[in-house]
């Protein structure tokens, strides 16, 4: 796309959105930047930078303005069906992700990532790998720094690793990662998608515009994405825990079987053993599941199998999922801040035996704790229910597992410091947004953190 003289509304002055204007601006697109928020809780709109740079921009809400252009390019949470997005489609204005502008600026191969739960470890994972192979990583998307900030740093001895969303899937034209990572997908966003259909097509969108030579690495276990998959015609590889895939015919791919991690690729007589599964340093039958992925699309970049092993024995996991804080007086504590669904929670508690303490709530839509009833009997002793959603959280639990109501998170710490034995885990999982006590899910987790380091 050529840019230059081009007009763009950027909408949502988040990161970004950000980072996407002063982009576009650097190669002399004319940019507007439009958000329905207020100028001082707008963290990353530094007026003195756009106003140096010739960004034009309004805060507080959506004006005609945002139509006076070529193109739109959208924050990831902003409804399809909103007033502006409406208004836009109406004028005739073609709409974009953030994603979709970088990789146009983007010189390096791209492994992107999705999936219901998962994508953030998988995606910092497989960083890690390409760093300790040696090779210049850049690891952005939704995992913190925005494509647009690093795409014109990149170089073709370079690898982007990608955190996607099926926002942002959802308005891709062109965007071609090299490898694409599918991890699993359960209904999500389905106020945002309207129907599991939708979500699932947007998902899809991550391999649209691959070709051959490409990978596309699908979660063999999940049967959604495997039938989906097969009706496909692209380079398939798949990974399993559950099934031994030469045997099922497939012809890329990883699998765990009998405590062992394996890669094979048909096509070029590759048959390998990578490592012990149990060599894994992160936990969980979720973490397995990532680390095949992330063997996938080392492996299609011919990373040493040496590398592979050295770093998944060594790889400490991410900030907020399942987070290892602190043992105190012979209890555990992890930080699961980033479990917003029923699914993340599930996810959580089969990476425990028993004996967990529960801190659950937050804000939420219809959660179906049903779900999660018999693991939560099984696994966990107490739960602690906090946030909007605590009245809920104790009406449902009442009388199958003990509840008590926290007012804040340092009197849910305190009261599982009181309830606890030496053998016990408190974990923070709390299957809810965060925006009923904190601005989002990391702060909830720095709170928490805080909290029992206090202890």
């Amino acid at each position: 796309m050529d840019y230059k003289n081009r007009s763009f509304t950027i909408l949502g002055a988040g990161r970004s959105g950000i980072a996407a204007a002063r982009l576009l601006k650097k190669h002399g697109a004319d940019v507007f930047i439009s958000d329905g928020g207020k100028k001082e809780n707008l963290i990353y709109l530094d007026e003195n930078i756009l106003k140096n740079e010739g960004i034009k921009f309004e805060t507080g809400g959506h004006t005609e303005k945002v139509f006076k252009a070529d193109a739109l390019i959208k924050s990831p949470g902003i409804s399809p069906d909103s007033a502006v997005i409406l208004g836009a489609i109406k004028n005739g204005l073609k709409i974009y992700s953030e994603i979709e502008i970088a990789f146009n600026f983007c010189k390096a191969p791209v492994i992107a990532v999705t999936g219901t739960n998962g994508k953030t470890t998988t995606t910092v994972l497989t960083g890690e790998i390409f760093r300790k192979a040696g090779r210049k990583t850049f690891v952005c998307g939704n995992v913190g720094t925005a494509f647009s900030e690093i795409a014109e740093l990149t170089d073709e001895n370079s690898i982007v690793v990608l955190e996607v969303s099926s926002f942002q899937l959802n308005d891709t034209e062109t965007f071609r990662p090299k490898v694409s990572v599918m991890l699993n997908v359960t209904p999500d966003h389905l106020d945002w998608h309207k129907n599991f259909e939708n979500y699932i097509n947007a998902k899809f969108n991550i391999m649209k515009n691959q070709k051959a030579g490409d990978t596309a690495a699908i979660n063999y276990d999940d049967i959604a994405l495997r039938e989906k998959a097969g009706r496909m015609k692209k380079d398939l590889a798949f990974f399993s825990v559950r099934e031994n895939l030469k045997k099922k015919g497939v012809r890329k791919g990883s699998f765990a079987e009998e405590g062992k991690i394996y890669y094979f690729d048909n096509d070029k007589g590759i048959d390998e053993e990578i490592m012990q599964s149990s060599n894994i340093n992160i936990r969980g039958m979720h973490n397995l599941y990532n680390s095949l992925a992330a063997i996938i699309s080392a492996r299609a970049f011919e990373i040493k199998n040496e590398i592979i092993e050295n770093t998944l024995k060594e790889f400490k996991g991410v900030e907020h999922r399942i987070e290892f804080v602190n043992e105190i007086n012979g209890v555990m504590y992890f930080n699961d801040s980033k479990a917003t669904n029923i699914d993340s929670l599930i996810v959580a508690l089969e990476s425990f035996d028993k004996n967990i303490i529960l801190i659950l709530g937050g804000r939420e839509k219809d959660n179906d704790y049903s779900k999660v009833e018999k693991l939560i009997e099984s696994k966990v002793k107490m739960i602690l229910a906090i946030g909007e959603s605590r009245d809920k959280i104790i009406n449902h639990f009442e009388g199958k597992v003990k509840v008590l109501k926290s007012d804040s998170m340092k009197d849910a710490v305190r009261k599982a410091y009181e309830n606890s034995i030496r053998g016990d885990k408190v974990l923070l999982s709390p299957a809810c947004k965060s925006f009923d006590m904190y601005a989002n899910f990391e702060e909830r987790g720095r709170d928490y953190k805080s909290e029992v380091n206090k202890l």
